[in-house]
């Protein structure tokens, strides 16, 4: 019998959703799964295991799990013997300090023996220890951002996305300490097999997101116009050239990383491009 390569993802939060699309985007089918702890994968030598995310680093280190994705915030928290295979690129968020608004901050040496409510005390002391400050933290499961306002801390660490939270508890964030994504782990020890698969998985998964990050881009300029274009569009190689019709006039097309497009844009039409198309790619293999 053949393996099969076990991914465990969230059970259910905010990256059970982004997990499960990703896959999906990787051609990889699931059947079942709606409420049961596992899913088979119809196309792929895989199944899917729907664990919590805290407890993802334990199962994977312990084997249950070949691979993981959950976010960096809970690699870093539970110290397990892990390895961080690829970044997934979503799921972004900062951890940070926070105190009550009304406070006035005066850098690190605000939280000197003070008390410190978090759910990552392992990251938090960690941080502190590093910046030589001495504080007592307050260990929560959850709700952290009450903990000033009951007098259980002094202040907070936790995860901010928007810090709408924070100010509707009367907190005001003053230090990011760090900032996670959702990543790919696996357990170290895979046998050949396993790997293989996995490296399957990751060859998709790369081509996805350079997919996400990169765009299709074609117009039309003068041919006197095209050492100039193609040094704003190089492309994967470089860009395709093609002769239109109309004389001194020719197509080009090219791959742009979209958070550069708008900053090149004005050039190329000053150089006299037109007609410029920016289509999304759904797959990008190199």
């Amino acid at each position: 019998m053949k393996e099969r390569l076990k991914i465990a993802i969230q059970k259910s939060g905010r990256l059970n959703e982004k997990s499960l699309a990703l896959l999906r985007e990787c051609g990889i089918k699931l059947s079942g799964g709606n409420g049961k702890l596992k899913a088979e994968v119809k196309n792929f030598p895989a199944e899917v295991l729907f664990l919590r995310d805290d407890d993802i680093p334990q199962y994977v280190e312990q084997g249950v799990a070949d691979v993981g994705i959950l976010g960096e915030n809970e690699v870093w928290e539970k110290k397990k013997n892990v390895l961080t295979v690829e970044k997934l690129g979503f799921a972004g968020c900062r951890m940070s300090l926070a105190i009550p608004k009304d406070e006035e901050y005066t850098g690190l040496s605000f939280f000197c023996n003070k008390k410190v409510a978090t759910s990552y005390p392992e990251i938090l002391n960690d941080f502190f220890t590093e910046n030589n400050i001495k504080v007592e933290i307050e260990e929560i499961g959850g709700s952290v951002e009450i903990a000033p306002g009951i007098g259980l801390a002094d202040a907070i660490f936790d995860i901010v996305s928007t810090g709408s939270t924070l100010l509707m508890n009367g907190l005001k964030e003053v230090k990011t300490v760090v900032e996670s994504e959702a990543v790919l782990i696996s357990n170290p020890r895979l046998g050949e097999e396993k790997k293989s698969i996995l490296d399957r998985l990751v060859f998709r998964i790369k081509a996805v997101l350079r997919a996400s990050e990169n765009k299709y881009i074609t117009l039309n300029a003068p041919l006197s116009a095209v050492p100039e274009i193609t040094k704003l569009l190089p492309g994967m190689k470089s860009p395709t050239i093609v002769p239109l019709a109309e004389k001194g006039w020719c197509g080009i097309h090219s791959v742009v990383k979209e958070d550069d497009f708008w900053d090149i844009i004005d050039r190329m039409k000053d150089l006299g491009a037109e007609g410029i198309l920016v289509i999304p790619i759904e797959k990008m293999v190199l």
